[in-house]
């Protein structure tokens, strides 16, 4: 694949490909990167677009705000063009809601596959959504001028686009029903303090930073990478026994693949 290339470029969202990085770029800015169903599948089917080549995927949003959450439109009665709006969803069965919002979710999901590291560059408002949207990754770099809001309880919802996971094991139990019942806005100093962002920078310097931290993460060996990434993400919820039986099995792997002799 040569460099830059453009994989998917498609309702508000677009996939480039140089060489081991991919950048997923939010690409409606008039509307601060507002989210629908439609900008859901494309986010899903860019993961599964994905090159085999790529091993850091970067995801941004063009403008002055990285996404201001879920499209107004959603609200509506009539809801969006050719999709079910909430009423009809709720007046669907149990079995059918359920779906719709599996298949909304998988647009969330891929960011921690194990054979990719995935980074949010986030300016400017990421609320709802949006907020969800940069949860999703394994890593955040934030602009001086963020705002991350769950604002879903605030309307009589919940935050169902995977966000509840990340951010307890982020800020814990409390820090997270704190910033999710209230819908309070958290900003730069409280997000890094917080482990909710792994740097601050400057709004002009966010790209770069961006683009530094991918390079940072392509100096160590691929598998290496995969597998420390398995080991971390799966800690929380072994024991310090099973923890460490994981720990001997991928340092093996490991080993045997150095010496040669892996299958």
């Amino acid at each position: 694949m040569t460099s830059l290339d453009s994989v998917l470029d498609k309702d508000g969202v677009r996939l480039t490909v140089d060489d081991a990085v991919a950048t997923v770029t939010l690409t409606n800015p008039a509307k601060r990167n507002a989210q629908s169903p439609a900008l859901w599948r494309a986010l899903a089917e860019a993961g599964r677009a994905l090159p085999g080549s790529v091993r850091v995927v970067v995801l941004r949003g063009e403008g002055k705000s990285f996404s201001a959450g879920l499209d107004r439109q959603a609200f509506a009665p009539e809801g969006f063009d050719g999709e079910p709006s909430f009423i009809d969803m709720a007046r669907g069965s149990e079995a059918e809601l359920e779906a719709i919002i599996a298949e909304y979710q998988e647009a969330f999901t891929w960011w921690r596959r194990n054979d990719i590291v995935s980074i949010a560059a986030v300016q400017g408002h990421a609320i709802g959504a949006g907020f969800q949207l940069a949860l999703a990754c394994d890593l955040r770099i934030v602009a001086e001028d963020v705002q991350f809001a769950m604002r879903e309880t605030s309307l009589g919802l919940v935050p169902d686009l995977t966000g509840t996971h990340p951010l307890v094991n982020l800020v814990g139990y409390a820090r997270a029903l704190e910033i999710c019942a209230t819908g309070r806005f958290v900003h730069a100093e409280e997000a890094e303090r917080t482990g909710l962002a792994n740097l601050v920078v400057p709004a002009d310097q966010l790209d770069a930073a961006g683009h530094d931290l991918a390079a940072a993460l392509l100096a160590a060996p691929r598998d290496a990478v995969v597998e420390t990434k398995a080991l971390l993400s799966g800690a929380l919820s072994r024991t310090y026994e099973e923890q460490r039986t994981a720990e001997r099995a991928a340092q093996g792997r490991r080993l045997r693949d150095l010496a040669g002799l892996a299958d």
